[in-house]
Parts: C-alpha cells; structure tokens; sequence
C-alpha cells in the first residue's frame, strides 16, 4: 500500500539502482537461484557492500531510488537468498481488520 492503512494494491517495481544487488541480479543471467551462505564466502560479490532494496507493507514505486535501499553485505546478512527474476503480487488468505491499539513499525509507531 502507498501508506498505512491504505487498502493493498499491485504494483510493478521499478528497475534496480546502478550498483545494487538487484542491478547485479537481473543483469545475470539466471531465472532463478538458490544461494546457502557460508561462514566465509569466498565470492567477491558476496563480501561487498551493495545498496539492497527492501520492500515492504509501505511502499512507494515513485520514491523508490531515495528510499527504498539498505546498505548491505549479503553473506553477513542472510544465510540464504533465493532470488526470482519474474514474479507476481502475493494475495492474503484471509483479511484482518488492525487492532486500534496496534502501533506501526519503526519510525512512525513510536
């Protein structure tokens, strides 16, 4: 959704930021992978730091390039990634109405 409470909508994502981990994905030439990190992974793509976007409950395709990217190390921050170049929007099973006293994530909750 483009804000909290908004109702949930699809939306297509923009290319990837020059540099970032997806950039780095999509110009491979993979459909789809599995990666299982080791302790000590050896490829140099691995070990860099790389902007790496992040999606979540909030999102705004407009701002995506300002906002939408964590600094990150793969191998240091996940023990596995799988990685899909083509996919297509989750749907709820069930909808839930929030509670009234549920605060929001960070920063905006507290």
């Amino acid at each position: 959704a483009p804000r909290w409470g908004a109702p949930f909508e699809v939306m297509n994502v923009p290319k990837p930021r020059h540099g970032s981990l997806e950039e780095v994905m999509v110009e491979s030439e993979m459909e789809r992978g599995l990666f299982v990190f080791s302790d000590r992974p050896e490829a140099s793509w691995l070990n860099a730091t790389r902007g790496h976007r992040a999606i979540g409950v909030v999102y705004d395709p407009t701002r995506d390039h300002q906002q939408n990217y964590v600094p990150t190390r793969l191998a240091d921050r996940y023990d596995a990634l799988c990685w899909f170049r083509r996919t297509s929007a989750l749907e709820p099973l069930h909808l839930e109405t929030a509670r009234s006293d549920e605060l929001e994530t960070l920063p905006s909750g507290v």
